[in-house]
């Protein structure tokens, strides 16, 4: 009988956990502002600024990553690192959200059109 009350009471716990995880989730979802253009920086360096509404493809570092713009979303196609975190990264167009290829320093991020880089913790 024990077992079954903390067994019980373990499903409501993590039941309500996930409830909580999806909550905040989807506030941060709708509370998410669709991005303007893209900001590109390598060693903190500002090498260029791309518009998310123009469709391109764009070598960075020298040939090493290749980003690509389309359908209002950025993403690299391909990367020499050798784990391509960058390219696992995905697709990215709400404002704060970034793609990071460390081996290279390079930093791909989303910018509102108010230019806010999403630096703001909740």
């Amino acid at each position: 009988m024990q077992r079954t009350k903390k067994l019980y009471a373990d499903i409501i716990l993590i039941l309500g956990l996930l409830l909580v995880l999806l909550s905040v989730f989807f506030i941060m979802r709708l509370g998410a502002v669709k991005g303007e253009l893209v900001r590109v920086t390598v060693d903190n360096q500002l090498v260029g600024e791309y518009s998310l509404a123009e469709d391109g493809e764009y070598l960075l570092n020298g040939g090493t990553n290749l980003l690509v713009i389309s359908s209002g979303e950025a993403f690299v196609s391909r990367a020499d690192c050798p784990d391509k975190v960058c390219v696992h990264t995905g697709r990215i167009s709400l404002a704060g959200e970034r793609i990071v290829c460390l081996p290279y320093k390079l930093e791909i991020r989303v910018v509102a059109p108010d230019g806010d880089g999403g630096d703001d913790i909740l």
